[in-house]
């Protein structure tokens, strides 16, 4: 993606792309919005809830919609412009690091241990960004983060944008063994790593918090236009959360 659009920005134009024969991409422009997520997370509701006779799903990611539909209950050209018009009601609101409780998406606070036990990469972050450790914990927990996407393993969740202090290319050689929980930072994101997978982010924390369940509907409990806040809890804290919650959403506050 691109470096992330002015915090207010225009509504970007809307254009569509043919995805298979049963899908339509919508796409809004091709930068990291901070506004997108919580319009898409919006419009994506209003296609479900007024469409729902000829769409199937609505999958969102950090520009675009992608629609699957019924190729044989309406003619592309009608669905455009239903999608259209839609887009078109839903209005633009961006405050993307608000605290204002009236923004798009619900606010989920996570709990993060940046404890040197759980930080493995903290020192080579020093190192990289010139900061101290007081500093780099200060900055990733100052922020509201939008979840932009969903994907790579079940539960993950893109945040962003970091910081621009924060902002590490990937490493070069990824772990083939990053544990669940681990918090990360590559780019312009952030993420909890929600499953025990490789990975090559910059790992500066960890968190109790569960981010999917497979036995839960949904199995995710953050969505594309939520809002993430980290704050910090000790090691003693972190590993009381861990036993006190197991297979539980640990320190979750919504």
């Amino acid at each position: 993606m691109s470096s992330e659009s002015n915090p207010l920005t225009d509504r970007p134009d809307l254009s569509f792309a043919a995805a298979g024969v049963d899908a339509l991409l919508m796409q809004f422009g091709q930068t990291m919005d901070p506004c997108l997520p919580g319009f898409l997370a919006q419009l994506r509701q209003r296609i479900l809830s007024e469409l729902g006779d000829v769409v199937h799903e609505v999958v969102p990611a950090y520009s675009s919609l992608l629609v699957y539909y019924e190729p044989r209950a309406v003619r592309t050209f009608d669905l455009e412009q239903a999608l259209e018009q839609l887009s078109n009601d839903v209005p633009w609101l961006c405050s993307p690091w608000s605290t204002d409780d009236n923004a798009p998406g619900q606010l989920v606070e996570v709990p993060v241990c940046y404890d040197p036990r759980c930080a493995p990469d903290l020192d080579a972050v020093m190192a990289l960004t010139k900061l101290s450790a007081e500093n780099i914990i200060a900055l990733h927990k100052g922020r509201d983060y939008q979840v932009y996407a969903l994907g790579f393993a079940p539960g993950f969740a893109y945040l962003g944008a970091l910081d621009e202090q924060l902002q590490l290319p990937r490493m070069k050689n990824p772990r083939t063994h990053v544990p669940a929980g681990a918090v990360g930072i590559a780019g312009q994101q952030t993420a909890v790593y929600p499953l025990e997978s490789p990975g090559g982010w910059h790992l500066i924390g960890a968190s109790p918090f569960v981010w999917f369940r497979a036995d839960k509907d949904p199995m995710t409990p953050v969505q594309v236009g939520d809002r993430i806040r980290f704050y910090s809890i000790d090691f003693d804290t972190y590993e009381s959360l861990r036993a006190e919650h197991d297979g539980k959403q640990a320190g979750i506050k919504k």
